[in-house]
């Protein structure tokens, strides 16, 4: 039979272990360093995602040594490094979510998950509320709404329309400038900036 030829391992065929896995060792100084680097090298991140991370590190390994690691420190040291640029990552995702066609509310709402603070934020909520009406053009060329549709909606095809742009992000009074838009309009931009935020 084809799992008696090497496809199936059984229990004499796990070595010496019996195919258990060796428990991780518990984390020291050096090690937690060294992982809050490889870390943050391989993701761009935020002091609140990098000290969860550790902390996950250290539930999973645990800890060698009489006192607990100074998480705040380390990440304090990451930043001051420059391998961790709260406001940097801010930008980057504000860019990001408005290149894809997200509203400034779900702008807010990643950096809030991602625990950036207001201050580190500011910048990035203000490129997101700069490019508010930009964005939901984006959005709704994506999906066909408004302009970018076929063709005058029913109502409940409108009411999902509204909807999709507002879980988006969108200020209700832009989505619905936008989703009542005639289709195969060309949209201009500053005909929908007064419904800015």
């Amino acid at each position: 039979m084809w799992h008696n030829q090497g496809v199936s391992r059984g229990a004499g065929d796990r070595g010496e272990r019996g195919g258990r896995r060796r428990a991780p060792r518990p984390l020291d100084g050096a090690g937690l360093q060294e992982l809050a680097l490889r870390y943050v090298s391989r993701f761009a991140t935020t002091r609140a995602k990098a000290r969860d991370y550790l902390r996950r590190k250290l539930r999973e390994r645990g800890w060698e040594g009489g006192d607990p690691p100074d998480l705040e420190a380390l990440v304090a040291k990451l930043a001051e490094l420059g391998y961790v640029d709260d406001a940097a990552f801010a930008r980057a995702k504000a860019g990001s979510l408005g290149a894809r066609g997200y509203g400034s509310k779900r702008v807010s709402q990643a950096l809030a998950r991602a625990g950036v603070s207001e201050a580190d934020g500011e910048d990035a909520r203000t490129v997101a509320e700069d490019g508010a009406v930009e964005a939901a053009l984006r959005f709704a060329r994506r999906r066909r709404i408004g302009p970018f549709g076929t063709g005058r909606p029913d109502p409940a095809t409108r009411e999902k329309a509204l909807a999709a742009m507002i879980r988006a992000g969108h200020a209700f009074a832009l989505a619905k400038a936008i989703v009542d838009a005639a289709p195969g309009e060309q949209p201009d931009p500053e005909q929908f900036a007064q419904f800015q935020p």
